[in-house]
């Protein structure tokens, strides 16, 4: 593949999707976050600088892996892990907020790094993570934070975020493969948030988002997801709180 790296900002007209609805690799519900949505529905418009769109020479006109991340300020040390602690949703609003206010921004925060499912194991996550890094860096900002989304954290729902995120091989690096990933381009894990992603809705929106009943008050393990959902069948409702693993990285 000959791989060619831009930024939204030069490509504006580049298709960021897939080929097809089966090589995305979330799960339904993670596009349900609402303050997901608050990004997405204008990030070509407020910060297409910060996008990133890979395709092969071969075929300009389709995304084979996708990077995006925003601008926002902070006055905390992020290499002291002094970040917020509603993580992936918290520095999206705080973006928009600075933007409306026109408060400077200090720091950029990775949002997502998406390769698709027949290209997964190629090493585009990690060249697309030295691209978000260089970007960042070519915009003038000295540190790039990035509230991880751990990739194998779904197949232990049940294990706290602070425990899964301090589990290492023998040779010193941590077990989940994308803290993996992160940690060799010389990321530093500082610490989790608890509550980095919020995704309400209906007992039927979940079941139409997973195929599962959502019949039951309690915790509801669903594929994907990185804890239990909470499920309240009395009101109708349920609850998806994911929780992420802060990582930082000087530029």
């Amino acid at each position: 593949m000959d791989l060619r790296i831009v930024t939204l900002a030069e490509r504006p007209g580049l298709k960021s999707s897939f080929a097809s609805a089966e090589t995305e690799p979330w799960p339904a519900f993670m596009d349900e976050d609402p303050i997901g949505n608050l990004y997405y529905s204008d990030v070509r418009t407020a910060h297409p600088e910060f996008g990133l769109i890979a395709y092969d020479a071969g075929d300009p006109d389709q995304a084979v892996a996708r990077a995006f991340c925003v601008p926002f300020a902070w006055d905390g040390d992020p290499a002291a892990g002094e970040l917020p602690v509603d993580g992936w949703d918290g520095v999206i609003w705080r973006s928009a907020r600075d933007r409306q206010v026109g408060r400077k921004p200090n720091l950029v925060s990775a949002l997502e790094i998406s390769v698709p499912k027949d290209l997964q194991g190629t090493g585009l996550s990690g060249r697309m993570l030295a691209a978000m890094r260089e970007n960042a860096a070519r915009l003038g900002f000295e540190h790039l934070v990035a509230p991880v989304r751990p990739n194998h954290k779904h197949l232990v729902p049940d294990l706290p975020i602070d425990a899964y995120a301090a589990l290492v091989r023998e040779d010193g690096l941590p077990q989940d493969p994308w803290l993996r990933v992160h940690v060799r381009a010389g990321g530093r894990i500082v610490g989790t948030c608890k509550r980095a992603m919020v995704i309400p809705g209906t007992l039927a929106e979940w079941r139409s988002w997973t195929g599962l009943p959502f019949d039951e008050t309690g915790p509801v393990v669903v594929p994907g997801a990185l804890v239990p959902v909470h499920c309240d069948v009395e009101h109708g409702v349920a609850v998806y709180v994911e929780p992420g693993v802060w990582v930082h990285h000087r530029l």
